[in-house]
């Protein structure tokens, strides 16, 4: 009888265990969609905020990864709804212009809308930019321009290339990963546009951006197993291998050719010529 007993009571242990876990396993899980990121703009309105958020402290030169959150203050909710376009642009007294940035998109279930700016310049006491944001709330349009800070990177290194190629045409180069490079072979990404007016950039296809990545206090020497960068039609951007082989300050060297191979910026690196005119840096 005490065997019987021991064996129900097991039974009953079993489903009782089941049964929590199936409970367990529906529990819905709370992600933070702005988790790891740092809030570095807020503007209050009326009846709404509007949030930006970046994974560096500050808007800098070069390819910014930016997310935005609007705040209904009359549902104080966060909404998903609000179909938001952007546009950047730099004033500079009677002169003005904008530069390469992407749409916003988000997820539907997601409040937490996503894009990029590529800030060719910083800003200064006599030149800044500002974004106008046009979006909808509660089904009705409304347009907002903000003065916004954008500052040269913290770590003092070059990763966006401003110029002007062979061709005359005037371009921007901008290194987006690695964020975090490592001793290994580093997927290697960077943005290529080209200005069509002082309002209008195009994402260049189809050209290719040679690479030679050097230390300079190691002798130049150069690494192996490197690719250069050729254009994702999926990602839009252009990509290859970084092949860095010990930690330190890194130089990488560039050359841009066009589709018919002739180069535009950028030369080889000789005993005679420790550098090209195009390049980016890197320091881990």
């Amino acid at each position: 009888m005490k065997t019987l007993k021991y064996i129900f009571a097991l039974i009953i242990f079993a489903a009782f265990t089941v049964s929590c876990s199936k409970d367990d396993d529906n529990n819905d899980v709370v992600i933070n969609p702005i988790e790891d990121l740092q809030k570095i703009l807020e503007i209050s309105e009326a009846d709404h905020t509007i949030e930006l958020y970046s994974t560096k402290a500050n808007l800098e030169v070069g390819y910014n990864e930016i997310s935005l959150r609007f705040f209904d203050k009359g549902s104080n909710t966060y909404l998903s709804d609000v179909e938001p376009t952007w546009m950047p642009m730099m004033q500079m007294g009677p002169m003005q212009h904008s530069t390469p940035y992407s749409s916003l998109a988000n997820n539907p279930i997601n409040t937490v809308y996503k894009g990029f700016i590529v800030f060719s310049m910083a800003g200064d006491g006599g030149a800044y930019w500002e974004i106008t944001f046009d979006y909808k709330i509660n089904g009705q349009m409304k347009s907002l321009t903000k003065k916004i800070q954008v500052v040269q990177p913290a770590d003092g290194l070059k990763k966006t290339q401003v110029f002007t190629g062979n061709d005359e045409g005037h371009y921007i180069l901008a290194f987006v990963n690695p964020q975090n490079p490592e001793v290994a072979i580093n997927n290697f990404q960077a943005l290529l546009y080209k200005m069509e007016d002082m309002m209008h950039y195009s994402i260049v296809e189809n050209y290719k951006v040679a690479i030679d990545p050097r230390m300079p206090s190691m002798g130049n020497h150069s690494s192996p197993n490197n690719q250069d960068l050729m254009y994702n039609e999926l990602s839009k951007m252009y990509e290859g291998k970084l092949s860095l082989t010990m930690t330190g300050y890194w130089k990488i060297n560039m050359k841009l050719l066009n589709e018919n191979g002739e180069v535009l910026k950028g030369e080889d690196v000789t005993e005679s010529n420790p550098e090209s005119s195009l390049l980016f840096e890197l320091e881990f």
